[in-house]
């Protein structure tokens, strides 16, 4: 650990007494055993006691190589607390530290990488679509980080997570938009109007929705006045949407939440609030560029697979 994480104060006194008291303790205990004290001898005659009919005291220590093998503990533990943190505060002679170990190790990697790795964050995306290698370590990083919401096949799963595939985004299609979700992530914000509309409310303005989702004709239905109020600000008038606010579009016959009456009124009344995780902190600036790339392919070529 870095010398900044070492205990200090009262912990460190601690460990410092703890430690020092194990190692003494040990060490009497090892020469009591192979090196006691001068007993009394017993008088002429008397005998040993005797337990269990026939068990009586020994007369023989511990096998020695014992002693040299609890002689040897002592001092590898005594060479190993010189060398290294563990007594108290003392940072040890060698000064080494997980921190620094793992400081080097990202050090070594970025000499040898590094500048690959700038070349493709830098890259087009059409130059790192078109080398496979690439793509194929892209697919790696997906299958790792984003599959288990997404699915292997990148078409979504559970009503929850939206499909990678086609060229419907929530947020934008845009390489910028799909760059900064995976970056910092997202977070829905779409509010239950069943306080404000009422139950009979909600109801006119989900038929609307459905009509407009189906493609049907929406004018003139009960709750077209209610929509425009409440639900065009953030979905537009013609129910396009609009990617800026994540307000998905309402004609385009995708719905994340499914596009069943039951489930398009629980968003309407009660309102929904996914969650899009950021990555900025797990992948550097070539991974999310790959998976930028990796995905737009997929979206481009329409074929049903992020993987194709």
């Amino acid at each position: 650990m870095p010398a900044a994480d070492l205990p200090a104060g009262f912990w460190a006194g601690w460990i410092l007494v703890l430690t020092a008291v194990s190692l003494i303790g040990l060490g009497w205990l090892v020469y009591s055993v192979y090196f006691p004290a001068t007993t009394k001898a017993k008088p002429d005659g008397e005998e040993s006691p005797t337990w269990d009919g026939n068990l009586r005291e020994g007369a023989h220590p511990a096998p020695m190589w014992w002693f040299w093998l609890m002689f040897a503990s002592l001092a590898v533990s005594v060479a190993y607390l010189i060398l290294y943190p563990g007594f108290g505060s003392y940072g040890g002679a060698l000064q080494w530290s997980q921190g620094g170990q793992l400081a080097a190790s990202e050090a070594a990697f970025e000499r040898q990488f590094g500048s690959i790795r700038r070349l493709i964050a830098d890259a087009s995306l059409e130059a790192l679509q078109a080398d496979m290698g690439l793509m194929a370590s892209a697919r790696r990083i997906y299958d790792r980080e984003c599959a288990v919401c997404h699915g292997y096949d990148a078409k979504g799963q559970a009503s929850l997570f939206p499909d990678l595939t086609d060229a419907e985004w929530q947020w934008g299609a845009a390489p910028a938009d799909i760059e900064r979700s995976i970056r910092a992530g997202r977070t829905a914000a779409m509010v239950g109007w069943e306080a404000v509309l009422g139950d009979e409310g909600v109801q006119r303005v989900t038929d609307f929705a459905l009509a407009l989702h189906d493609g049907g004709n929406a004018a003139g239905l009960l709750g077209e006045a209610e929509y425009v109020q409440f639900c065009a600000a953030c979905h537009r008038a013609d129910g396009g949407g609009n990617p800026v606010l994540g307000a998905p579009s309402l004609i385009d016959g995708v719905s994340l939440y499914g596009s069943a009456p039951e489930a398009m009124r629980h968003s309407i009344a009660v309102g929904r609030s996914g969650v899009m995780p950021a990555f900025e902190a797990r992948l550097d600036a070539a991974q999310i560029r790959l998976l930028t790339a990796f995905l737009l392919r997929g979206a481009q070529a329409d074929t049903g697979a992020a993987a194709s």
